[in-house]
């Protein structure tokens, strides 16, 4: 149980921030009462004013223990703001005007940046801004300082900084722990691809190039057994070699390059640049869909052994594929009276993708010579 919620812990990216901010919290705590402690005899109600520093002594603790745990922090942030901004509205009930005009309100200013710093924690650099505005509000308010002095009033923009810094602070802690995240995952599947690699070379490819070869050599029912392991064995060392491929870990942009590798076997070749071909991720889906039905019809239709060639070029701002068979070919109008009896296979799958990438679908092809699809896209969405 403690390795599991220490594990949960350490998955916050905000748990190092909070942390922080509660020690913090704890000084001010001390100033605060120190700073009572010298005010007090000034006060017109000094017992009141014993209760609201008990009060605000206690809400410290507790809101330290809470947010530190992590347990239902937004409720308590809330809190937090209302707290900081009934006891700086309190110092009304405990001190004079001349008293509470001229000086700062109960809690002190530095107590009360605790309020801005849980907002900013929560919430980033917005939140903790309109924290701090808000408290800076309060503050003028209550000491009755809604004038040209307010200008020469540090607290709006002590309070301000504070909510700006721990707001970026906590962007870029968070921004810190998803890269550290992604490179984690990726070194656990580059390791763990590598033990498969080993794994793979040193037993499995060993066993099916034997069972290929022999079921060659004896013939009959044995050479099915033979192609079957022929077509595993090339499958799987096209596994080992896209080792380096980019791994498609759930962002924006994919890598089109391992879309068409998926494809890769012993009667399609992909050939790809060295470098990722990132395109975004809806992009790359419909490109590598559009590629997937060319290689489809050349199953179904190149006929027997037909091979497939899938070539992958990265011009920058233009990416071009290519999809090339050795097999039968298409007679001249076989597309046109497809789409006449309702097969739009070609033309939506193929065709209406590339438009709608803001590309263009060639088809080059005779009887006897082959199909060859060329489509060139755009790398980014034309504009509207």
């Amino acid at each position: 149980m403690g390795g599991t919620a220490r594990g949960r812990h350490d998955a916050d990216p905000d748990a190092p921030l909070w942390r922080a901010s509660q020690v913090f919290r704890l000084v001010t705590l001390a100033y605060a009462v120190s700073s009572h402690i010298s005010t007090v005899p000034h006060y017109t109600r000094p017992g009141l004013g014993w209760f609201f520093i008990a009060l605000l002594a206690a809400w410290s603790v507790l809101s330290a223990v809470l947010l530190s745990r992590g347990t239902q922090r937004w409720k308590v942030v809330a809190l937090d703001q209302i707290v900081a901004i009934a006891l700086m509205g309190a110092t009304r009930l405990v001190a004079d005007h001349d008293w509470y005009s001229n000086h700062q309100t109960m809690p002190t200013t530095l107590w009360v940046a605790n309020a801005v710093l849980s907002a900013a924690v929560l919430g980033g650099p917005v939140a903790g801004t309109c924290s701090a505005l808000v408290m800076a509000t309060v503050s003028a308010v209550v000491r009755d300082q809604i004038n040209l002095d307010l200008w020469r009033d540090a607290t709006a923009p002590v309070l301000v900084a504070v909510g700006v810094a721990m707001g970026f602070a906590t962007v870029t802690a968070r921004h810190a722990h998803r890269q550290l995240a992604q490179a984690v995952r990726m070194a656990a599947a580059a390791e763990e691809r590598d033990r498969l690699a080993r794994q793979v070379h040193d037993g499995v490819l060993q066993v099916l190039a034997l069972v290929q070869r022999r079921g060659n050599e004896l013939g009959g029912p044995a050479a099915e057994l033979a192609r079957l392991a022929g077509e595993q064995e090339a499958a799987l060392r096209m596994l080992i070699s896209e080792q380096g491929t980019r791994v498609d870990r759930g962002e924006e942009q994919v890598d089109l390059r391992a879309l068409l590798r998926a494809r890769a076997g012993t009667n399609v070749t992909v050939a790809a640049p060295a470098d990722p071909v990132l395109l975004e991720r809806g992009r790359a889906t419909e490109l590598a869909a559009a590629a997937a039905t060319a290689l489809d019809n050349t199953a179904l239709h190149a006929g027997p052994g037909a091979k497939a060639y899938v070539l992958l070029e990265d011009l920058g701002d233009e990416v071009i594929l290519s999809i090339r068979d050795d097999g039968s070919g298409i007679p001249d109008g076989r597309l046109a009276e497809a789409e006449a009896q309702g097969r739009m296979g070609v033309s939506k799958s193929i065709v209406g993708r590339a438009e709608w990438l803001g590309g263009v679908a060639v088809l080059d092809s005779a009887p006897g010579e082959g199909t060859e699809w060329e489509i060139r896209v755009p790398r980014e969405a034309p504009r509207a």
